[in-house]
């Protein structure tokens, strides 16, 4: 990876690692299915009206925009709102790097050795070791659910990289593809929050955050839609086109420094020790099973393409 690219990297976890606390704020004033809805949704209307759409298949659109926009940050909130630490929610979602590595050993048969077998067991045992002590001091389903976002990450990288593997001669404009990502997880959001939700829950919050009190909730919103989304999921996709998941998933293992700096310094949250004990093994796991590998991305085979096409069926 070039020393641009690294740059590159390192501003996603800047951008990311401060979002969870753009996302405590608007989760705290909007309900949860609803923030994720509208986060996107402010982003969906001008990308439609503005942006070409990439020329990639729409299968692979869709499994981006519902992997990453749909599950992470619908089981992410709802985690959140229910009481998962934002620190800790930033150090618990990167499973999605040794469960991006895991689905990338599956469908597109990046290479599985021995160092990344034992990675992916100790970053498991240290989500076990994380679990065990919330289950000791508070309630655990905020850990699955953000584990499940995690997952639903993983998906949505597999996505995007099958989205920009185009044959030799062929350009993906990544900025678009992030962009064109953000138009589906609207709806299946807003659906899913007028069920769950209810009809007027997130209107109301809606309305009550144009007032002096609610103002944060819309700063929160302008930096998880903007920065986050756009500049930090941009910067983001075209990594994931240059290189092989298992290059550049490690960089998402530095977000939950600066997340839970962040929370610690800005709202007081201070993890257990176990919790960062199971952390720090999370961290040196998935980077063991994530790391090596640095040939660039290429346009995927037929046999890939069909072990690829699997995720859809």
């Amino acid at each position: 990876m070039s020393n641009r690219d690294r740059l590159f990297g390192l501003t996603v976890v800047l951008l990311w690692g401060l979002n969870f606390l753009a996302l405590h704020i608007g989760v705290e004033h909007f309900p949860p299915l609803f923030f994720a809805g509208l986060r996107f949704a402010v982003l969906a209307v001008p990308v439609v009206v503005l942006v070409p759409r990439p020329r990639v298949p729409l299968r692979w659109l869709l499994l981006y925009g519902f992997g990453f926009g749909v599950a992470q940050f619908a089981f992410l909130f709802i985690a959140m709102r229910e009481g998962m630490p934002t620190g800790l929610a930033s150090l618990v979602l990167q499973s999605s790097a040794p469960f991006t590595v895991l689905l990338g050993a599956v469908f597109l048969r990046e290479r599985l050795g021995a160092t990344k077998v034992l990675g992916l067991a100790a970053a498991v045992l240290g989500m076990m070791l994380i679990g065990w002590d919330r289950a000791q001091h508070a309630a655990l389903l905020p850990v699955l659910l953000t584990l499940a976002g995690g997952l639903g990450w993983a998906f949505g990288n597999v996505g995007s990289r099958l989205a920009a593997a185009r044959p030799e001669g062929e350009k993906v404009d990544p900025l678009h593809l992030t962009l064109w990502m953000a138009v589906v997880p609207p709806l299946p959001l807003f659906a899913l929050s007028l069920a769950v939700e209810g009809p007027s829950a997130g209107a109301h919050a809606l309305v009550a955050s144009f007032s002096r009190s609610g103002w944060p909730a819309l700063a929160a919103l302008s930096y998880t839609a903007v920065l986050a989304t756009v500049v930090g999921s941009g910067l983001w996709t075209y990594l994931m086109s240059r290189y092989p998941a298992s290059a550049v998933a490690p960089l998402s293992l530095l977000v939950p420094v600066v997340g839970i700096a962040a929370s610690w310094g800005f709202l007081g949250e201070r993890p257990t020790v176990l919790s960062l004990v199971g952390g720090v093994i999370v961290i040196v796991g998935a980077f063991a099973a994530t790391s090596g590998g640095r040939r660039r991305v290429t346009a995927p085979t037929p046999e890939r393409s069909s072990l690829a096409a699997e995720l859809t069926v």
